[in-house]
């Protein structure tokens, strides 16, 4: 991607990851096509107070369902990272029409805009959650980019932690990431696919979303009652820069695993946060099982030269910004 032309577009601009990704794009001189619902709404203003906004972001008005508001969007862009999807925060009375259609339609509706403005490259962000879901990976191998998540298994697992909503979003991301890649291949359209793990981090937006939730939520005694008690995580100012690497410096039609540190909540809470904020009411005996862990691998991204922020980093920008938020008080 040397000397390539330097205006880009980012699908749902103003969400979490897609802020930073805005941000890192910015600072780097390019010019961004932000999409976004409305414009002109107060929950972009963090968006528009970026250095470099007022002269190099675009914020464009536009569906991932209404084809010709991307095509709008993506007009004279080289590049597109494609960062909007669905995420279900409650449960789904119609998930086929209400997770897996935007996500998979919508992701079609990107790439096809792209072809039709002959779009160089698109980045498409996936989630581990299309690689962890497979009960013919052999157990104790690592997890890389050549494992699948199994929509059927997923369908018919009774994992208690899986909630139906959640296995939808599974199945949804899944789809939509084979799906990209497909296309890709079979129209020539340089297609890159980014899996991040649960992505936390400092937020430029001023409310929450479910992963920033976690932190406030567990804070206020509520770590043992999440369902989940093994994680896999990584920064989202971490994962922006992995989103501009590969964009830069992969292979067309790659796939990469981006997630950094792999951990109990019990080790957590014990060496981060009760050091850091002995104060706050936390659940007791937490613990989580052997079945939970996840190994999975981000040496395929690392290998690009990606490298990532130590968790305590993390943990500590994460709960001092709900702090400035007043969702800790």
């Amino acid at each position: 991607m040397a000397g390539e032309n330097k205006k880009v577009c980012v699908t749902g601009a103003g969400g979490f990851a897609a802020s930073w990704v805005v941000k890192l794009l910015l600072s780097q001189d390019y010019l961004v096509h932000g999409t976004v619902r409305q414009p002109g709404d107060s929950k972009y203003d963090h968006l528009n107070s970026l250095e470099k906004a007022s002269e190099n972001l675009k914020l464009i008005k536009a569906d991932l369902l209404d084809y010709d508001s991307l095509c709008s969007a993506i007009s004279g862009c080289s590049g597109v990272f494609h960062v909007a999807s669905p995420v279900p925060t409650t449960e789904v009375t119609n998930p086929e029409a209400e997770v897996v259609e935007p996500a998979v339609k919508g992701t079609l509706n990107v790439l096809k805009a792209c072809l039709e403005n002959k779009v160089k490259r698109v980045v498409v962000v996936s989630s581990v959650a299309a690689v962890v879901m497979n009960p013919n990976w052999p157990k104790d191998k690592v997890k890389d980019e050549s494992c699948w998540s199994d929509p059927e298994y997923i369908k018919t697992t009774s994992l208690e932690s899986m909630k139906t909503s959640k296995k939808w979003y599974y199945i949804a991301k899944t789809q939509a990431e084979s799906e990209a890649l497909e296309f890709g291949k079979r129209t020539g359209l340089e297609v890159v696919t980014v899996c991040p793990s649960a992505i936390l981090g400092p937020l430029l937006q001023s409310t929450l979303n479910s992963s920033t939730l976690l932190l406030p939520m567990g804070l206020k005694g509520g770590f043992g009652s999440f369902g989940y008690n093994y994680w896999t995580v990584v920064d989202v100012r971490d994962l922006a820069e992995a989103l501009l690497m590969v964009y830069k410096k992969s292979d067309a039609g790659e796939r990469y695993m981006c997630t950094s540190h792999a951990i109990g909540v019990e080790e957590v809470v014990e060496k981060y946060l009760k050091i850091s904020y002995p104060n706050y009411n936390y659940s007791d005996k937490l613990s989580h099982t052997e079945e939970e862990e996840e190994k999975l691998s981000s040496e395929k991204l690392q290998k690009l030269g990606w490298s990532y922020r130590p968790l305590e980093e993390t943990l500590i920008d994460s709960i001092e910004c709900c702090r400035k938020m007043g969702v800790l008080d």
